[in-house]
């Protein structure tokens, strides 16, 4: 009984989940899936890259939540040339959404980041909204919710995201 107290707790304060919307992080989330967010790493430590990170955009409490995998953190570089993403110089390689992107957008020209800001992208990279687009741009910490980390639903996609 105090082990299922105990897991209750965490997962009320610490734990959330969502639900996917749309394509743009397949396939390592498809839409429509259910996904558990750790809303309490970032307190210990900020996002890295690679992260599938929580957020609304430009903290728009009417939007929904969306999830995109980090790409550059403070003080990176990152630019797309030829459809792949450079980060300080040199190739950005996840082991998912390595594709050949058909819209660099706002990344076509170099952007610094700045000391809150992180670069997002889906992993679907050509049927994503994110970074590259000027409404959602540069994610700022102070809109980032959590990291999602696992897949809980539907069980043939159960597991942890890479």
């Amino acid at each position: 009984m105090l082990a299922f107290a105990i897991g209750c707790v965490l997962v009320y304060y610490f734990m959330t989940s969502l639900t996917c919307v749309g394509q743009a992080m397949e396939p390592s989330v498809g839409s429509g899936d259910l996904v558990l967010v750790n809303r309490f790493i970032y307190s210990l430590a900020p996002p890295r890259a690679g992260d599938v990170a929580v957020f609304k955009p430009n903290g728009n409490e009417n939007s929904h939540y969306y999830m995109r995998r980090v790409i550059g953190v403070p003080g990176d570089t990152v630019q797309i040339k030829e459809g792949f993403v450079y980060v300080n110089g040199e190739l950005f390689e996840t082991g998912v959404g390595n594709e050949q992107m058909d819209y660099a957008g706002l990344a076509e020209e170099e952007i610094v980041l700045g000391k809150d800001e992180f670069f997002v992208l889906g992993d679907n990279r050509n049927a994503s909204e994110d970074s590259r687009n000027a409404d959602i741009g540069n994610v700022r910490r102070k809109d980032i919710y959590g990291m999602a980390w696992f897949v809980r639903y539907p069980f043939e996609n159960f597991g942890v995201i890479p």
